[in-house]
């Protein structure tokens, strides 16, 4: 089934104000994609808990409409 690249943008944005979001679509399937994500939020929280609350605010996508997701996340320099 997949995900539209617009609609991943904006269910990060959602849950991210103000972020940097960046989408790759991998391979032109809607299935497999990469994110970059810079968001102030993010500070003080380690890598692993940055990547929780990305898939928390895919709200359960990951698995069914999405299949893959490459994730990198940063804080602002």
């Amino acid at each position: 089934m997949g995900i539209r690249e617009s609609d991943l943008r904006a269910a990060i944005e959602a849950a991210f104000p103000g972020a940097d979001v960046q989408i790759t679509d991998l391979a032109g399937d809607n299935d497999h994609y990469a994110a970059h994500i810079v968001c102030e939020s993010f500070r003080g929280l380690t890598r692993v808990a940055q990547h929780k609350a990305v898939y928390a605010a895919l709200g359960g996508r990951m698995g069914g409409e999405l299949h893959a997701l490459q994730l990198t996340t940063a804080i602002p320099s």
